[in-house]
């Protein structure tokens, strides 16, 4: 798939000093240089500049502008490179390449919104993107995608349609189940539900699939966490110990049932005072930093407590998609983030460090 098929057309291009130059950039996403077999093609434009085609294995297009001033530096020449988004072939369940869980040790710590926009942010990133509303209790999906009220549908009465939200496909119980009407289930119905949601709905072809899981760590947690085939988690949790002595059970479940734990999200992580522009930590400091350190895994990013995330998620937008927003860049280095570390711990590639710096 990442074959270099027609690289180099021009025979005036030297071919090494580009190679060299791709390898020697560096990110926490590309944390070992952009490889030789994501050349797709090189061409040289007719006033002398550097076209570059590269196919990414993982999601991680608005990273290009970075790597093209960076290859351009080196090389002394203007580039310009583009980028499409072709996974390895190799699928989890069905003709899913990556689950993704979202999930938090208790409520109230922006899980949902967290995950819809990190699906959003991956679908800006050129990937193929769906959403599971798993939270049988309390399903938020269908109202931060505006969706509420929508019906499910059905073309041959064995499988449900995903509903269709900014491009990502979605489905959720808050579908099935009237918005104002109780679910009371007991653990085994709830995980069954969920099943059936992820096995009797027509997905298609998805480079991920997030699910947003349930708050806490009992049966339901527990039981769907070893059913559904995840390739990682990602812990959301906010700054205060209340949160993050939950979050810590959270961690201490998947690593029970042999999910990969990617990292954690501390969401309200700070206020931006609007007069003065400092950060305000209203609910503590460092809390997910101190948590990551004790397990070995990292902070993927700190989302700030802003009042335009609230705005977007109760009109049924996602700010992710809105690139004019600081928080939509946090939204973005989070997802290619979480992409390049679902490739790089695949048996297909040797294991590499990944390094969370905050800029």
């Amino acid at each position: 798939m990442f074959g270099l098929s027609k690289l180099f057309s021009s025979k005036s291009v030297q071919k090494q000093p580009i190679i060299t130059a791709l390898a020697a950039y560096r990110s926490a996403v590309f944390a070992v240089g952009v490889d030789e077999k994501f050349i797709n093609d090189v061409e040289l434009g007719k006033d002398r500049s550097l076209l570059i085609s590269l196919t990414l294995p993982f999601a991680a297009q608005s990273e290009m502008p970075a790597v093209a001033a960076f290859v351009s530096e080196r090389l002394n020449q203007v580039v310009t490179i583009t980028a499409c988004v072709a996974l390895p072939p190799q699928c989890k369940f069905k003709k899913i390449k990556h689950i993704l869980l979202i999930a938090s040790g208790k409520g109230g710590v922006g899980k949902s919104t967290t995950a819809v926009n990190i699906a959003g942010a991956l679908k800006a990133e050129g990937a193929k993107v769906g959403i599971l509303d798993a939270d049988i209790y309390g399903p938020s999906i269908p109202m931060l995608l505006g969706l509420v009220g929508a019906e499910p549908s059905s073309k041959d009465d064995k499988q449900l349609m995903p509903f269709d939200a900014n491009g990502i496909k979605a489905q959720s119980i808050g579908f099935l189940v009237p918005s104002d009407d109780a679910t009371v289930w007991r653990g085994p119905m709830a995980s069954g539900a969920v099943n059936q949601l992820l096995n009797e709905t027509a997905w298609g072809e998805l480079d991920y699939l997030i699910v947003d899981m349930p708050p806490g760590t009992g049966d339901i947690q527990l039981t769907m966490s070893q059913k559904v085939p995840a390739s990682g988690t990602v812990i959301v949790t906010t700054p205060q110990d209340l949160a993050l002595a939950d979050a810590q059970k959270g961690i201490a479940m998947f690593n029970k049932v042999n999910v990969p734990v990617l990292g954690l999200i501390e969401n309200m992580s700070h206020f931006l005072c609007s007069h003065c522009g400092e950060p305000n930590h209203v609910f503590g400091k460092d809390g997910a930093i101190k948590l990551a350190q004790r397990h070995g895994v990292p902070v993927l990013s700190h989302i700030p407590l802003a009042i335009n995330i609230r705005e977007y998620s109760e009109q049924g937008k996602l700010i992710a998609l809105d690139n004019q927003t600081t928080v939509s860049k946090i939204y973005a280095d989070t997802a290619r983030l979480i992409a390049s570390m679902l490739y790089y711990q695949q048996p297909h590639h040797d294991s590499v460090e990944i390094v969370i710096t905050d800029d």
